[in-house]
């Protein structure tokens, strides 16, 4: 554990450097980020000056809602500046036949490929997010338990996980079909179903939606289940609100198990392309 701690720093400090060496385009894309949050914001505050909450007896009224934004902007924040651009150049190292060089360290290629670079202007969300948590948190008038701390960021790395393992999926199927980039961009339209409280998903469309994309690809438990520990205290309502934080562990350690057998499986049908 300890070598694996100290080569992921190494490559912490040396993705810092590269990004300081640049240091306007890592401004650039600092506030690029930011700024598109904001506006996504202003968005959402022109909408609560004329609906009450996002859906009718959600319970999600304007700063439950920017808690549960500002949830998904830590969980985003996260995925993008450790995984998202190792994910995209998965494909590059296997046109290339760079993966032979992961292949031969004496470290397990996933760690490797996973974290190789981190993009730390991709923290600026996370910032965002925590502020939105803080300010939200202050208009609402709730300071959580203990507990509820612990539980938060417990399961905001298990949204985190369950990101990665369907991000990583897509990208390892590189192996066989060489460059896959259109593919990888599939994740970005399954994950924007968990931009919104899965309460909205009503009626005939949308209650099959809910339930292929809670547990058939569990994208809504990302978001949903963080952030009902800070907009709904301890108190389960339903039967559900008793599951889902059962089913997020669950999901997050089968969604990682099946993208790592997933790249296991990958590798095996590897063939370098300089040979």
């Amino acid at each position: 554990m300890g070598r694996y701690l100290r080569v992921f720093l190494t490559f912490a400090r040396n993705s810092l450097v590269r990004d300081m060496t640049f240091r306007a385009n890592f401004l650039i894309d600092a506030v690029s980020s930011v700024s598109w949050v904001f506006l996504n914001l202003a968005f959402y505050t022109l909408i609560f000056r004329y609906a009450p909450a996002i859906g009718a007896n959600t319970g999600w009224e304007k700063y439950p809602f920017f808690l549960f934004i500002a949830t998904g902007l830590l969980i985003n924040s996260l995925v993008q500046t450790f995984f998202m651009t190792n994910a995209d150049d998965l494909s590059e190292l296997v046109r290339t036949g760079s993966l032979d060089f992961a292949l031969l360290t004496p470290i397990d290629t996933q760690f490797l490929v996973s974290l190789t670079r981190i993009e730390w202007s991709s923290l600026g969300n996370f910032l965002v997010g925590l502020a939105l948590i803080g300010y939200s948190m202050y208009k609402m008038q709730y300071t959580p338990r203990p507990m509820e701390w612990v539980l938060y960021p417990f399961y905001v790395a298990c949204g985190v996980v369950i990101y990665y393992s369907l991000m990583f999926a897509l990208a390892a199927t590189s192996v066989w079909l060489g460059r896959n980039q259109t593919l990888l961009d599939f994740w970005f339209y399954i994950t924007n179903f968990s931009r919104y409280p899965m309460e909205i998903y009503r009626g005939p469309w949308g209650t099959p939606l809910r339930r292929v994309f809670t547990f058939c690809l569990p994208v809504l438990v990302v978001v949903n289940v963080p952030a009902r520990f800070l907009v709904r205290p301890i108190t389960p309502q339903s039967l559900e609100d008793w599951l889902l934080p059962g089913f997020a562990i669950v999901a997050a350690v089968a969604s990682f198990a099946g993208a790592r057998w997933l790249f296991q499986r990958a590798l095996w049908s590897y063939r370098s392309a300089s040979s």
